[in-house]
């Protein structure tokens, strides 16, 4: 497993439904606070289990502290999904919510309403996203309970249960940006080594259906 690789058409088909399930996502975010999102290019890479630390400090000012979104999906792709915010993005997102009269709230039930909100953003973000890329390669996927941790990112270390540290594991990041709000994020889609062999599977398969 050490020598996968995925081709450029591969990383390329990959990115493609990477889009197409995080435009869902954002659809689905519209609905609930009437926002477009702007997304970048899904950026895709392969690394080692235990170096996820590394991998995301690289991707991450490390010198920020940030609120985290973690879920689980269980299925053929099987993994975690991270949702990484600016810990000030917390009082932002109460406020699109429609709740920025409670932004003078005691401060343990305000911290509460911006967990709740990031809960609520890392449930359509990831539930819509995870849930089209796998439906669009016929799998179905269960979701953990989302957690909320405000704390340095780069201290997160991927469960041994589900991640052999000896493995590798496959990275799938977007980065977005609701406009006209000051407020951005990093999504994370990282897969375990039992998924890279099924998802290369899955990706030419669903390329057959247009050859």
């Amino acid at each position: 497993m050490a020598d996968v690789q995925f081709s450029n058409l591969e990383k390329d088909i990959l990115q493609e439904l990477m889009n197409i399930g995080f435009g869902q996502a954002a659809a689905d975010l519209a609905q609930v606070i009437d926002l477009s999102i702007e997304l970048s290019v899904p950026d895709i890479q392969l690394f080692k289990a235990s170096d996820l630390r590394d991998h995301i400090a690289n991707e991450v000012d490390s010198e920020t502290e940030f609120s985290l979104v973690e879920q689980y999906f269980l299925g053929k792709f099987k993994g975690i999904a991270l949702l990484v915010f600016p810990a000030k993005a917390g009082k932002q997102l109460v406020s699109l919510f429609g709740l920025q009269d409670q932004r003078n709230a005691p401060s343990e039930r305000l911290e509460l309403l911006e967990k709740e909100a990031m809960i609520e953003v890392g449930n359509i973000l990831i539930g819509a996203c995870v849930g089209k890329i796998t439906e669009l390669l016929n799998d179905v996927v269960i979701y953990s309970p989302p957690r909320v941790m405000i704390q340095d990112v780069c201290n997160s270390t991927l469960p041994k249960n589900l991640f052999d540290p000896d493995s590798m594991a496959i990275s799938m990041k977007t980065v977005f940006h609701f406009e006209q709000q000051e407020i951005s994020g990093q999504l994370f889609l990282i897969a375990n080594h039992e998924s890279i062999s099924w998802l290369k599977t899955a990706l030419h398969a669903f390329m057959e259906q247009y050859e």
